[in-house]
């Protein structure tokens, strides 16, 4: 028999594994699907968060099973987390990249329009802060934008998402939104040694498009796919759509 193709799901900020379910509910059966929880999320909670040790989880994950020729998918968070990986530890194991509705580098500037939408460094500060000041409060607004409809997603509700978000311990969630605000993977991506699909939500409140067009511009082997009716979950908001695009780039692989 065959070997199924190994594809691993790394979820964004304040999210879990779970998120993908439904995904993986669509995938063929061909597929070896994993969907691990990251440090300081779902069942690693007590895990303190880092992209290193986030990056541990996936090389400890990769090597436990064996899994070589694999897809990683990374959404939000997730593709740092890829990032973080293949700096650490290489590329070896990987076959492709799909990145969903994220950017190298969180803050903009004169010289880089695509970080998180309106935010220049002192925004990104102004955030932090309020988020030690009032978690609940940004709970709310990080619900509201999972989606372009302020309702949530088919299958994932504006409360589904608060719900999770609220799950979490706030000093764990902050720790690990301080050092995405610290990264800077734009080096990285110059030289990514595998195949990137840079991947986006048309009408994202997260990110701009440019920011996708930039990876797949930028990586050796990018390219890059728009679901043009999504926000920055488009697993969630066009999850067959998104299983077509998944299938596909891993079959080109």
């Amino acid at each position: 028999m065959p070997r199924r193709r190994p594809v691993v799901l790394l979820h964004g900020w304040t999210m879990r594994g779970s998120i993908f379910d439904h995904l993986v509910a669509r995938l063929p059966s061909g597929f070896d699907c994993h969907a691990p929880d990251l440090p300081g999320h779902g069942a690693q909670a007590m895990v303190e968060p880092s992209l290193y040790a986030s990056a541990r989880t996936l090389a400890d994950l990769l090597e436990a099973q064996d899994l070589r020729d694999v897809v990683l998918v990374g959404w939000s968070m997730g593709a740092a987390v890829v990032w973080q990986y293949i700096e650490q530890f290489g590329a070896d194991r990987i076959a492709g990249l799909m990145t969903v509705d994220m950017s190298p580098k969180l803050g903009c500037n004169a010289d880089w329009p695509h970080g998180l939408i309106d935010q220049g460094e002192s925004d990104l500060t102004a955030t932090t802060e309020r988020m030690i000041s009032d978690w609940r409060g940004m709970t709310e607004a990080i619900a509201i934008t999972m989606s372009a409809q302020r309702d949530g997603a088919p299958g994932y509700s504006r409360q589904d998402a608060l719900d999770q978000i609220l799950a979490n311990d706030p000093a764990k969630m902050i720790a690990m939104w301080e050092a995405l605000v610290g990264m800077d993977m734009r080096e990285l991506i110059g030289n990514l040694p595998c195949p990137l699909l840079a991947s986006c939500g048309a009408r994202s409140r997260v990110y701009p498009k440019s920011a996708a067009e930039w990876l797949a511009a930028t990586a050796p082997r990018g390219r890059m796919h728009v679901f043009e009716n999504s926000g920055h979950s488009p697993h969630l908001e066009e999850p067959e759509a998104f299983a077509k695009t998944l299938v596909e780039f891993a079959v080109s692989l």
